[in-house]
């Protein structure tokens, strides 16, 4: 063979990824590496301090954090704690804050029996909250020595120190010491299945199986110098040493049943620990190289580490000789199932990239560069004798040679390039279809043609271009379908096939301007994977319309660089991401996306253009720009698990809530009290996923609102909140969209005391007291006021009314005696006229009286009154004088209303004091007429005058008294300047008599 032969490779150390300074960690030596409740991964490092990984990134403590040293030996939680052995003691970190406890190195923290035990470099330790460190005294060999480990095995305690292994009923002062196994150097210990496993330094593994008579003292020699022994995969114990990695044992055969050292992946040979999360993965901690991830899948990696002659392949083939792959620009390499063999590379195409790989019938190799045309290797077996013995035969004094024959493998290169005909030298894919070999470039169409290898030229050369109808010449793929059509995608989106040397160009069929990087063709459907726009699909044995290949879920990205279709009908798709399996239904609908990137144990991260092949076992290879992965299916796959979510913190008023276990006030009846002012809060929730920690997503509501739309933000802002109860809930989601239990968190924000509903009634209640009181106070003063005014008015209204009534009784004495003087003389002279006037006398008497007694009487009757009073004075007077009343009103003066008395007094005057001392004959006129609001009265006389009959009278007569009470009367019905008294003026400037007027407001009875 004329290549050379790697060697067989275990599939082991393709199970390994690392993490080193390069991804963040702070120390590249890991003592220790625990687990805590929420998935995070906690490494205590020498001289790095402590580190929190959550799958992609760290977050570190060290001395200026507060952390007591930086070189940590040992890690523990207990409760919501982690407790830090340090070189200098003991660290206790509970949430940001760290509680540090000056002591010797502590080498181990263990938790037995809910008491915390420190073994250190000087004895055995037991921490109590209230009393800090405290040193058990056992014996003196115990307490000099160095413990590096203690165990429990239900009923006795197995403490692993630098002297021995010591066997004790109890921890505590005065413990009996019942047995010391070996005088060894103990470095660590564990009890599972009835036996405890110490190792000794460097004499192996001491077994003691505790549920026998006996606990026996059988040794398993190897593994030695190991540094920490733990469980795994429920049936493993897993060695960590400081000279061979990591050496898996059967508990039950005592024998070895794998080891993880430099040889198959680790970069170091030193390991401290190794755990195994919730997610089946398990973590190796070393020192001097990080620490490891240990992948159960179904990816065996190979790179420039484990064989190849470089990380880069861009390009993969199955052939019948096996798989090729093209290496960097480091040629090609062959897989099989010996192993990787290194192809030497050819001169001609030194340091130049092989961009696809594919193989005629015949096993032949054809290979396309970048510059360099075509390499064709013509794969042949040959015959080659060997000589397998040479005897030397005494009797017959001969010699006889053995000869054996064995088949030998001869590759014969071949470069076609534009030196014998092809159009461009820069090959973008090559596809075989029986004799014929076609071949995309770049940049300058497709060719075909037939090879002689005999004469290595080409034959029967035709190229296709934009003159024969490609209209896009960037081609990027190039591929053949079941009728032997060949169909390429370019650089600009488009499409088109070439069938019997005619050209069908389709062109930009997606109608996006969007590069095609990949063609596929499964059952009579093309798919094409395009650069930035996803997988669209199409069936191609009728009108071709694409569609875009969707579902509930979508690949991890658009950008595709492979497709290829498994045994199992689904179909995988390589980007810048790793790689997806997509499971379709049978209307091309997508059911469901696995995705797998580099925590999934697919370590080549970006996939290469079509660099993707399946062989004859159904395993898939994929070229990566860090190696090539195959994906065996009959694998098991690691299941998923159901994520969990847990609040990480609260802020209020942007200041972190120390005082309470969020743990366990998740989902609880605990609800956080706040006052007024508190209305602002943060809360960060959080999804440990150590494979896929950046596709977690979450959503949150409050109270019973809709939930928010999915997102990666883990954190939420809650600002200006209603006074009340509230609940905040919070979800998350996986990369599988499996979604976890919701958590949730009650508060409630204080109302201010002006808010709450009994201050608001008080201040009511005082309010409406405190109205009360005062309108109490001013009504009772009003009315007492009131009653005062109303008392004084009353009595001012008596002695008004009695005075008036008084008036209204009181006629002129000297009327009286003057009519009752008359009745007397006319008693001899007209006894007629005397009976007359006694009658009228007495009805106005009568009249008189009647009215007095009313506050109002109808004009009507007021009217009446007046004409027996003015007929009285007609019998009296010593001259005759006449008499008229006019009503002009609408109003029937039976319904209009008057006070009594009131028109009595200016008649009165206007007869004595006008007419009867006038010169002329006399005329008294009395006139009544209504507005809207007020009635009207006129008293016209043509008497001397008022004004020049007051002249002659005194202020105490009669007749000025009742004027006076009078006009009072009418002011306090009217008001002021309600009564006009005017003198009439004639033509020649005389008196002419008087005239009185007055108003008051309109009354009515009904």
């Amino acid at each position: 063979m004329i290549f050379s032969f790697i060697g067989i490779l275990s599939a082991q150390n393709n199970q390994l990824r690392a993490y080193t300074l390069e991804d963040g960690l702070s120390q590249s030596q890991v003592y220790d590496i625990v687990q805590d409740d929420i998935g995070y991964l906690w490494l205590g490092t020498q001289g790095g301090g402590l580190c929190r990984f959550d799958g992609e990134e760290f977050k570190i403590w060290n001395e200026n954090d507060g952390l007591q040293s930086n070189y940590i030996h040992s890690l523990k939680f207990v409760n919501d704690s982690l407790f830090i052995g340090t070189k200098n003691g003991l660290s206790i970190k509970c949430k940001n804050k760290f509680t540090n406890l000056k002591g010797y190195r502590i080498n181990k923290i263990c938790r037995l029996k809910n008491k915390t035990y420190l073994a250190t470099n000087i004895g055995v330790y037991e921490y109590r909250k209230n009393l800090g460190l405290l040193k058990i005294n056992l014996n003196l060999k115990i307490n000099t020595s160095i413990i590096n480990d203690i165990v429990f095995d239900g009923k006795l305690f197995w403490i692993a120190t630098d002297s021995g292994l010591w066997k004790l009923n109890e921890i505590k002062k005065g413990a009996k010491i019942m047995e010391r196994h070996s005088a060894y150097n103990f470095t660590a210990a564990i009890f599972y299945n009835d036996k405890v496993f110490a190792s000794a330094f460097n004499q192996g593994i001491l077994v003691l199986n505790t549920n026998a008579k006996t606990y026996g003292n059988r040794w398993i020699p190897k593994p030695v110098r190991v540094t920490s022994i733990s469980v795994h995969n429920h049936n493993e114990l897993w060695f960590s040493t400081d000279n061979d990695g990591v050496t898996i044992i059967d508990p039950e055969k005592h024998i070895e049943k794998k080891k993880i050292n430099r040889k198959n992946g680790l970069s170091v040979s030193h390991t401290r620990k190794s755990i195994l999360d919730r997610q089946s993965n398990i973590w190796i901690a070393t020192s001097g190289g990080g620490f490891y991830k240990y992948f159960q899948n179904n990816f065996t990696h190979y790179n420039r580490n484990t064989g190849l002659k470089g990380n880069r392949v861009y390009a993969v083939h199955t052939s019948k000789n096996g798989i090729w792959a093209s290496n960097s620009e480091a040629g090609l390499v062959q897989i099989d199932s010996l192993g990787v063999h290194n192809i030497p590379q050819e001169e001609e195409l030194y340091d130049v990239k092989i961009k696809t790989i594919t193989s005629d019938i015949s096993g032949n190799i054809w290979a396309g560069t970048e510059g360099k045309g075509v390499l064709f290797k013509e794969i042949s077996q040959v015959d080659s004798i060997a000589i397998d013995t040479i005897q030397y035969k005494k009797k017959h004094k001969e010699l006889i040679v053995a000869v054996d024959t064995i088949t030998k493998t001869v590759i014969k290169n071949h470069i076609i390039d534009t030196d014998k005909g092809l159009p461009s030298n820069w090959i973008r894919s090559v596809e075989i279809s029986g004799n014929t070999i076609w071949v995309a470039s770049y940049s300058s169409g497709i060719s075909k043609f037939r090879y002689n290898f005999k004469k290595e030229r080409l034959v029967s050369l035709k190229t296709f271009g934009r003159n024969n109808g490609i209209k896009d010449l960037q081609i990027k793929d190039m591929k053949q379908d079941s009728i032997g059509r060949i169909w390429y995608a370019t650089q600009n989106g488009h499409l088109g096939y070439i069938e019997k040397n005619k050209v069908t160009h389709l062109g930009d069929v997606l109608k996006q301007a969007t590069a095609i990087s990949v063609l596929l063709f499964h059952k009579n459907i093309l798919y094409i994977g395009t650069a930035g726009g996803g997988i669209w699909w199409s069936h191609i044995d009728g009108a071709i319309s694409f569609k875009k290949l969707k579902g509930k879920k979508e690949p991890y990205s658009d950008n595709i660089y492979q497709m290829i279709f498994d045994d199992k009908e689904n179909l995988w798709a390589g980007s810048e991401r790793g790689v997806d399996r997509i499971e379709l239904n049978q209307s091309n609908d997508i059911v469901d996306v696995f995705h797998f990137g580099r925590n999934d144990g697919f370590l080549g991260i970006e996939t290469c253009l079509n660099a993707v092949t399946k062989d004859e076992q159904g395993n898939l290879w994929f070229g990566a720009i860090y190696g090539l992965t195959k994906y065996e299916p009959s694998g098991t796959t690691k299941a998923t698990i159901k994520p969990s979510v847990h609040f990480e913190e609260v802020e209020v008023a942007y200041r972190s809530i120390d005082s309470i276990r969020l743990s366990s006030w998740a989902n609880s009846k605990n609800i956080l009290k706040l006052n007024p002012s508190q209305t602002e809060l943060s809360f960060s929730f959080k999804t440990i996923d150590l494979d896929h920690p950046n596709d977690v997503e979450y959503r949150w509501r409050l109270n019973t609102s809709e939930w928010s739309p999915w997102s990666s933000d883990y954190r939420q802002n809650l600002a200006g909140l209603a006074y009340g109860s509230h609940v905040f809930s919070a979800q998350s989601r996986n990369y599988r969209w499996e979604v976890s239990e919701p958590i949730s968190f009650q508060f409630f924000i204080d109302s201010p005391i002006y808010e709450k509903g009994w201050f608001q009634l008080a201040i009511l209640v005082l309010i409406i007291l405190l109205i009360v009181g005062y309108t109490m106070t001013y009504v009772r003063r009003i009315k007492q006021k009131n009653k005062e005014e109303r008392n004084r008015l009353q009595m001012q209204n008596h002695l008004l009314s009695l005075e008036q009534k008084a008036l209204r009784l009181q006629m002129n004495p000297h009327f009286i005696f003057n009519v009752l003087n008359g009745i007397k003389a006319m008693g001899t002279s007209n006894p007629d006229r005397m009976n007359n006037t006694i009658n009228t006398f007495a009805t106005l008497l009568r009249e008189t009286l009647y009215n007095s007694r009313k506050d109002n009487i109808t004009l009507y009757q007021e009217i009446h009154t007046l004409k027996h009073y003015i007929e009285i004075e007609q019998l009296m007077a010593n001259k005759p004088f006449t008499y008229n009343i006019e009503v002009n009103s609408d109003l029937d003066p039976e319904e209009v209303l008057i006070p009594p008395m009131l028109i009595q007094p200016f008649v009165e005057n206007a007869v004595r004091h006008g007419i009867l001392k006038g010169n002329r004959d006399g005329e008294l006129k009395i006139q009544f007429h209504t507005t809207e609001e007020f009635l009207h009265c006129t008293v016209l006389d043509n008497g001397l005058g008022i004004f020049q009959s007051q002249k002659a009278k005194t202020n105490t007569d009669h007749q000025s008294m009742a004027l006076t009470v009078t006009r009072e009367r009418l002011e306090s019905i009217s008001g002021k300047d309600s009564l006009v008294i005017k003198e009439i003026i004639d033509d020649g400037n005389t008196i002419a008599g008087t005239e009185i007027a007055f108003k008051i407001p309109l009354e009515t009875d009904y």
